[in-house]
């Protein structure tokens, strides 16, 4: 039977669209289904998600009390009734007391479970009433003030211990330990460390929750800001998720600076703090200088900061600072409140990378999974999943386990030395399919230049290694930890004795998968000045990390994919230090299954959506989800239609029809044309204009055309302009000073009506930025932002996409795949604009392809249900000049 609500709690009263969007989102969690639900930007989708998940988990919680109270009760009469009847009858026929005795004792189990689970229920409930009432729980009294104190003085050590540690005993934690088997055996925990042994408490049981994942940290913190404000804010227990490096607020590891070596660093504390452990037991301990800990991983610490996460909402920096105050790590605190949380919000790859998600202990089994701004799901997968290796990465990688396996042959065990020659052997199998050799320099090997695009098997065939089995390789390098030793062996002895193949051996950044590492490096745009721009990652990825062992360690787990799932791009550049090996996922769909079988429920949410059926396609038919199980929603915009003026130009003022295909942009005739259309526009609206080319190449080539001509200086005159900056870390400031000139504008003209900011599609500025009011009161689209159909991974994604899904209205699955492509960038940039109800803007799309049916039925509905086609530019300007003077006579 399906449950519903008449009303849902909401820190204000909600509009229409929120009350279907709670109503539509209740019904699809308690059934159990796969919803896709769009609601644009600006309609409070967040809010909307988190008001009908948390109502309907509230009532679920409820209904499973009131169903176990029951069973309880009739499972006590049963039993009550059943020892009644076994006194009043004769126990001549053995069979029915044996029948009799097993019916009792299964009734006597389900009770005693089921007392037990109420139990369990009020001792978590009471629990977290106490936390919340900032009662001091007995075992923080009695522990917290001396460990203070402990806390410090370890600070201190590890500092000092970190400067005295040397000798040749340091290299025992570089060993490999002795590989026993290959069969998989049951994973310790490495999350909590030993904790479990100090306090059973750190061990719950998963009680029914909701998993919040969205791509970026900075939308994650938004979220949370939202559940702060709800109605929720303080019944419901929350966590925050993140990486290390987030979470991290020991100093001296934080400094350490990336990703991989912050993790190394701290797993060898945890390791360190063990060892000390065993060696207060009398556990003997090989001689050496002590090594240091983390003296923020202390059980009691940790469990009061568990206890403090659950009882309050934190976003990371709170977090931060809670876990300065508490002496204690919030990267562990929060993993030991997953289990008793209700609501725990996380960043993609968490979820959707099967190994993180065992690691960070995230059960899915049963619960409900929303996936937010999932508009680019598909690639998402597909990046997570994806690796890429160098031939200098290749080259370097043997190099050091080469002479890592000579320093450590006599301590090493066989079946260790055994593995790392099959790990050598592919190695060097890759270096051969990219036509160099291992033991030389990779910078000075050149190999024919050319791109092959080959199979799984075909390629395991030509670089020869179709022997080995990868599967065994994968569990050794996941058991043995090799890389990480690696990676600390090559630290070490960087410069002493260890040859390193680089080009810039300056560079020690370490990084994981290079699929996954990619994707944690965009979580990070934000704060982190290395990841410029999509030209400057691609330098970034070319610098070599101090031991690629990790990449290597992806690359191999790639191979282990299905035959039909991918393919390998062999990527020769003339030199062997700059080609490479890529392996290119072409089935997300199998990464996503595994989520949608265990999940109760999973919630697919975006601004945009479409075209839905596609994204069905690719993504949920293709890991074996029923039409019966899919729900759709989608809504309309908040604002009202005469708020937002969506115009499509398919000629410029002096009669030039506007075809920005690849043959035409470039002519001198189309840039004078496109500085013309904006001059106009920068005459009639007023504050901010966005404007976004197709391209960074094509953004370079019109401007300076425009430089040359006297285009620029003339739209200068009239509006103040911005260009999106090369580096990440640039963001920021310049959207100040992008605001900062609109704001004065409006006060002081002194001439200019504004400011003109010119961005790129998918670049830093189309996603996640907000134009709203006087930012964003045009957006211009100049052409349609098509992928390169000449690369050959989009070629294979298409060819395979035609080979495995149906045709659809007269195209292939692999044409569809190009126009979603263009049309979900486009999407992103032009919902920039409209942030809120008040708001409203003009949307001017820049090209005679806008106007074809097909290309504008896939607009949000809210957009194309008010877009005009305009042939011919005076009417276009007549009604864009009409749009801002009635908005200017309403102001007044």
């Amino acid at each position: 039977m399906e449950n519903s609500r008449a009303q849902f709690p909401f820190p204000f009263q909600p509009y229409n669209i929120q009350e279907q969007f709670m109503q539509a989102l209740y019904s699809a969690l308690d059934q159990g289904k796969v919803g896709v639900f769009e609601s644009p930007t600006g309609t409070g989708k967040s809010l909307s998600l988190i008001c009908g998940a948390l109502s309907w988990l509230t009532d679920y919680g409820e209904r499973k009390r009131q169903e176990a109270a029951a069973l309880l009760q009739e499972g006590e009469a049963a039993l009550s009734t059943s020892v009644a009847q076994s006194s009043a009858a004769s126990s001549s026929a053995e069979p029915d007391w044996i029948t009799d005795f097993v019916q009792k004792k299964a009734e006597r189990d389900l009770v005693s479970k089921l007392k037990e689970e109420e139990l369990k229920r009020k001792k978590r409930e009471e629990r977290l009433e106490m936390i919340r009432n900032n009662v001091q729980l007995k075992y923080a009294v009695k522990r917290k003030s001396c460990e203070e104190d402990e806390a410090f003085k370890l600070l201190q050590l590890s500092k000092e211990e970190q400067v005295e540690a040397t000798g040749d005993q340091e290299d025992e934690e570089l060993i490999i330990a002795e590989y026993e088997s290959d069969d998989e055996s049951k994973s310790k925990s490495r999350f909590f460390g030993a904790e479990e042994d100090e306090d059973d408490e750190l061990v719950e049981e998963h009680v029914a929750k909701i998993y919040y994942c969205s791509r970026t940290h900075s939308q994650l913190a938004q979220f949370v800001h939202e559940v702060q404000k709800s109605p929720f804010s303080k019944d419901i227990s929350v966590v925050t998720l993140g990486s290390r490096q987030n979470l991290c607020v020991n100093e001296e590891v934080r400094r350490l600076g990336s990703i991989q070596r912050i993790n190394d660093r701290c797993l060898e504390m945890q390791k360190n703090k063990h060892e000390k452990r065993d060696h207060e037991e009398g556990v003997k301990r090989m001689r050496g200088p002590a090594k240091s800990v983390c003296p923020y991983n202390k059980a009691s610490a940790l469990q009061l900061m568990r206890d403090e996460v659950l009882g309050t909402v934190h976003d990371i920096e709170q977090l931060l600072k809670l876990g300065r105050e508490k002496q204690a790590c919030p990267y562990y605190a929060t993993r030991l409140a997953i289990p008793p949380a209700q609501l725990v919000v996380l960043p993609y790859q968490m979820v959707l990378h099967e190994a993180t998600r065992r690691a960070a202990g995230i059960q899915l089994k049963g619960q409900v999974l929303i996936i937010d701004e999932a508009h680019n799901l598909s690639d998402t997968l597909s990046c997570i999943h994806s690796a890429e290796l160098s031939g200098a990465q290749l080259c370097r990688a043997h190099s050091q386990l080469s002479q890592y396996a000579d320093r450590y042959k006599s301590r090493l065990k066989a079946k260790n030395l055994m593995y790392i020659k099959q790990i050598l052997f592919v190695i060097e199998g890759l270096v051969r399919v990219l036509g160099g050799k291992v033991g030389q320099s990779p910078q000075s090997q050149t190999t024919q230049s050319g791109t092959e695009m080959l199979t799984i098997n075909n390629f395991l065939f030509k670089a020869q290694i179709d022997n080995i089995n990868l599967f065994k390789l994968q569990r050794y390098f996941e058991k043995s930890l090799i890389s990480r030793k690696l990676a600390g062996f090559a630290e070490k002895y960087a410069g002493s004795g260890v040859t390193l193949h680089t080009q810039n051996s300056v560079n020690k950044e370490n990084r994981r998968t290079e699929g996954l590492n990619r994707y944690l490096q965009t979580l990070q745009s934000n704060q982190r000045p290395a990841l410029a721009d999509h030209q400057e990652s691609v330098e970034a990825e070319k610098v070599l990390s101090a031991s690629p062992m990790m990449q290597v360690e992806g690359f191999f787990m790639a191979l282990t994919n299905s035959n039909a799932d991918g393919r390998v791009v062999v990527h020769k550049q003339g030199c062997l230090s700059e080609s490479s090996v890529k392996f290119l996922l072409l089935n997300p769909a199998v990464h996503f299954a595994q989520v949608l079988k265990e999940c109760r429920a999973v919630i697919i949410a975006g601004g945009t959506m479409q075209p839905v059926s596609d994204f069905k396609q690719e993504l949920l038919f293709s890991a074996g989800v029923g039409e019966e199980r899919i729900t759709e929603f989608s809504c309309g915009h908040i604002i009202p239609p005469e708020n937002i003026l969506p115009l499509v130009l398919c000629s410029g003022p002096s009669g030039q029809e506007l075809d920005f295909t690849f043959q035409n942009r470039d002519s001198p005739r189309m840039m004078d044309e496109t500085g013309r259309i904006l001059s106009n526009i920068c005459n009639v609206v007023p504050g901010g204009v966005v404007c976004f080319f197709p391209s960074y190449e094509y953004s370079r080539r019109i401007i300076s055309h425009w430089e040359a001509s006297g285009t620029l200086t003339r739209l200068a005159n009239k509006k103040k302009i911005f260009q999106e900056p090369k580096k990440a870390n640039q963001v920021e400031q310049v959207l100040k000073e992008f605001s900062r000139c609109i704001q004065r504008c409006s006060v002081d003209c002194s001439g200019l009506t504004g400011a003109l900011l010119f961005s790129v599609v998918g670049g830093k500025m189309s996603e996640g930025i907000n134009f709203s009011d006087d930012l964003g009161r045009c957006v211009v689209m100049v052409g349609m932002p098509y992928p390169n159909i000449k690369s050959p991974e989009l070629q294979e994604k298409m060819s395979y996409l035609d080979k495995h899904l149906p045709h659809s209205q007269g195209r292939s699955p692999g044409q569809a795949l190009i126009e979603n492509l263009c049309m979900k960038a486009v999407n992103q940039s032009i919902g920039r604009a409209i942030r809120h109800r008040g708001d409203y803007s003009s949307i001017v799309l820049c090209d005679r392809r806008y106007s074809r049916p097909a290309t504008l039925s896939k607009l949000p509905t809210w957009i194309k249900d008010r877009t005009t086609t305009y042939t011919t530019f005076g009417p276009a300007f007549a009604a864009l000049r009409k749009f801002f003077l009635e908005k200017k006579q309403k102001q007044v």
